[in-house]
Parts: structure tokens; sequence; C-alpha cells
């Protein structure tokens, strides 16, 4: 389970569903080079707020599950993980370039979405709904909305 970013005036816990499917949808994600796009993501991690919590490889796409902070938006995190993991795949293996002409690595499309850890579209809205109403409010917040 994901735990809370900390910083001086706030607490969060954003996570994101980022799929990223290679140009062209070629099939160029082998098993070294999935390797190498793990251990580029392990590097953004370290020099950027993004944390990768699970990447799944297919031949021609990656689904990221990432946590990151408010200041960075999804836009601003997409563009970061798409950009250095292309530039370096294809530093570090040049012989991907062969099947993807025009020199880029992902299309440029993406899917993201939010991911939530305590509750979902349904109980967000039961929530907002009962607003004001003490009963509802602490028989929603406790059973089904632990933020703290």
């Amino acid at each position: 389970m994901s735990e809370h970013i900390h910083k001086s005036h706030n607490k969060s816990l954003l996570l994101y569903h980022l799929v990223c499917p290679i140009k062209y949808r070629r099939s160029v994600l082998t098993d070294e080079v999935s390797k190498i796009l793990q251990e580029i993501c392990l590097g953004i991690s370290s020099q950027y707020e993004i944390h990768f919590l699970e990447i799944g490889c297919d031949e021609n796409y990656v689904h990221f599950l990432i946590q990151s902070v408010p200041l960075l938006s999804p836009k601003k995190i997409v563009n970061t993980v798409k950009s250095l993991t292309a530039r370096e795949i294809f530093r570090l293996h040049p012989e991907v370039k062969q099947y993807l002409w025009g020199g880029k690595f992902w299309t440029s499309g993406y899917y993201i979405n939010t991911v939530g850890q305590y509750a979902n579209e349904e109980v967000i809205k039961k929530y907002l709904k009962n607003q004001g109403r003490v009963d509802e409010y602490r028989k929603i917040h406790k059973s089904q909305l632990k933020l703290f």
C-alpha cells in the first residue's frame, strides 16, 4: 500500500495509472529493453518526485503506476517520463531506432487516470451529497474515507 508524501505544508497521496503505447505499435520491448526501461524509471525517481510503484511491459506499450506530488501536473509527469525514457532507451539500445523511424519512441498519445486508495467516485459523491449532515458524515467518513 502506498504511503503519503509529507511536505512542510501538505500531505498527499496522488496515484496515476499511465499507459504509453510505442510508436507505430512496434514490438520493441524485449526483456533487455524492458529491464533498461525499469532502471531508467528508478533514475527518474531519484531526480524527480515521480515514484514508480509498478511497471508492466507488453511488447508495444507500457503501464505505469505512478505516485507524485501536487506540484507536478499529470501532463508534466507524462512529458517527463516519456521524454527521459525515450532518450535513454535510444542511447543505450540504438538498435531500437531501426524499428522506429522518425526518432520517436512513444506515440504522441497516452492514457492517464487517477487511482483512489480510500474511495471511489460513488463514495465521494455520497460524501459530498451529505455535507452538513453530521450523522451521515460520521458514518461515511469512518467507514469509507479513512483519510488520516
